[in-house]
């Protein structure tokens, strides 16, 4: 075990707190970055959600609620897994953190496989912006201009398609992950790689618990 946490060490570090603190602080960079990029769309949404309220609320109707939920409480399930995935590689109980990186990976699996179903509908209804849009209100008695709800549209798959490319990122880190764990790369002392990842993890989460809400549950009728 003690041999990794030398072959760990890289030559331009001191020594492994100082390396832990660098890794830290450039994945805390890293997030900020995030953040403003997500920051412009969700500004760009809040400002053309504001001018076309009945449309951005007619075309949020057509989303399937109970999915956007169950996904809501996958992700939810996927933070506490990887919470205790590097708990686990914290206090040492490397089978147990392979356990709880497969259950996350799993539980994003199972996001990004709700999230193509979801997809696959809205080619089906033609609700993809472009040549082949073709949105009707549900409402005859106030009709909405579809190129109104088609700018919702081209958000709505813009920012779940950015988080899903996250997840999609992620998972292959977690693989990564649990090839290293099988190896007993992770120590008590170094565990470096599984925190950091931690906070990737569960800044994807935030972001969906954002976007749901945003996207799923508009309610016209209050506007």
């Amino acid at each position: 075990m003690a041999s990794h946490a030398v072959t760990d060490l890289r030559h331009h570090f001191e020594n492994h707190d100082q390396q832990k603190d660098a890794s830290t602080l450039g994945m805390w960079i890293f997030l900020v970055t995030e953040i403003m990029f997500f920051g412009g769309l969700f500004l760009a949404y809040i400002a053309y959600r504001t001018a076309y309220p009945d449309a951005f609320g007619a075309a949020s109707n057509t989303l399937n609620i109970p999915l956007g939920a169950v996904n809501t409480a996958v992700l939810i399930c996927s933070s506490l897994t990887m919470a205790m995935a590097v708990h686990s590689a914290a206090i040492g109980k490397n089978k147990l953190l392979i356990t709880f990186l497969i259950a996350t990976l799993v539980l994003g699996g199972v996001f990004l496989g709700v999230k193509a179903y979801e997809y696959h509908d809205k080619f089906v209804e033609h609700h993809v912006p472009g040549p082949n849009f073709d949105f009707k209100s549900e409402d005859a008695k106030h009709p909405v201009d579809p190129h109104n709800a088609s700018l919702y549209f081209a958000l709505y798959f813009a920012m779940t398609g950015l988080h899903a490319s996250h997840m999609i990122i992620g998972a292959v880190i977690i693989v990564v992950l649990i090839r290293m764990a099988a190896k007993n790369r992770f120590t008590p002392e170094w565990h470096t790689p599984i925190e950091l990842f931690g906070l990737y993890w569960h800044f994807v989460d935030i972001v969906w618990i954002f976007l749901f809400p945003l996207l799923y549950l508009i309610d016209p009728k209050n506007k």
